[in-house]
């Protein structure tokens, strides 16, 4: 489909802040680029048998969604292992492909779940040799995904943006356009986006309750260094700035683009005056209103009906 890419008005005063927007493909999200690569890589390699193989994955959601997608479309079945933080979203279009979920409910030792989520497809997969495991985290298709599509995408439209905002998870989306960007646009400063909490960058552990960004473990596809720019953002900010979008521009965004986009008010040094800020908008805000857009879940999860409150006013 034809590439999406919005302008915000005067959301960096004297700056041309644009989203590129990735929920406009099948399944929503900008997963569908990995999942499709992942599972072509499988077939390429001789992994893969219709009606045989089982793959597995671990996600938060979205990649879930894509690969029982392709899974389906394919004849190929596919598990989905998950956690509590997974919107019933994500969860009832994973059944709705015919995908299978099992949801992961201990924390690893960095206070996420995705130690514990690879765990149990380790356990699978060694019980059950039909089940196959691409592992997101570590495949270079998932970079590949990115170098040839989304970095491609962006440099058509716009082939020297000042500024690149990317939230990093797996880093697939961070790495395949760090790879194309430092060598065709050099003179644009990378910005990879992290909650707080996630270990991504070597930062303290912690508890977080937005899916599709950050990590309790290292991704192992990750090389900080290509990063001009590590901005950590509250899930509060995250919230904040959903809400925010929603009400002055009329769009819902999900829980990683809110983040890319409040990572601008943490730069060390803001933009320069006329600046162009790209900001990769991984998936859009409807799966997410039973959570960053409800209020009692909000107060429910960050102290008090009045902030709630004051976020939605």
């Amino acid at each position: 489909m034809r590439d999406v890419f919005l302008e915000l008005p005067e959301f960096v005063p004297g700056c041309r802040t644009v989203l590129k927007l990735e929920g406009h493909h099948i399944t929503g999200s900008i997963k569908i680029k990995p999942a499709i690569a992942l599972i072509e890589a499988a077939e390429a390699s001789g992994l893969a048998t219709p009606g045989v193989t089982t793959f597995i994955e671990s996600s938060s959601g979205n990649l879930g969604v894509a690969m029982s997608c392709v899974c389906a479309s394919k004849g190929y079945g596919f598990i989905c292992v998950t956690d509590p933080m997974a919107t019933q979203a994500n969860i009832k279009a994973i059944h709705a492909y015919g995908g299978r979920t099992l949801v992961v409910d201990q924390r690893d030792a960095n206070g996420g779940f995705v130690g514990t989520r690879i765990e149990a497809i380790r356990r699978i997969c060694a019980e059950d040799p039909n089940c196959v495991w691409l592992n997101q985290y570590s495949h270079p298709a998932n970079v590949q995904a990115h170098r040839e599509q989304t970095a491609r995408e962006i440099l058509q439209v716009f082939p020297a943006p000042d500024w690149l905002f990317i939230g990093v998870g797996t880093s697939g989306t961070f790495m395949g356009c760090a790879e194309v960007f430092k060598r065709e646009s050099p003179g644009t400063r990378l910005v990879a986006v992290d909650p707080q909490g996630s270990v991504s960058f070597d930062r303290a552990p912690g508890k977080r309750l937005i899916p599709g960004i950050g990590a309790s473990r290292k991704p192992e596809l990750l090389d900080a260094s290509q990063a001009d720019v590590v901005v950590s953002v509250t899930e509060r900010d995250t919230i904040a700035t959903c809400r925010d979008v929603a009400r002055r521009y009329g769009i819902l965004l999900g829980g990683s683009s809110g983040s890319a986009l409040a990572a601008i008010a943490r730069l060390p040094a803001p933009p320069r005056l006329g600046d162009t800020l790209v900001v990769i908008a991984p998936d859009l805000g409807e799966k997410y209103l039973d959570t960053l857009y409800d209020d009692n879940w909000v107060a429910r999860h960050f102290s008090s009906q009045e902030r709630a409150v004051e976020m939605s006013s």
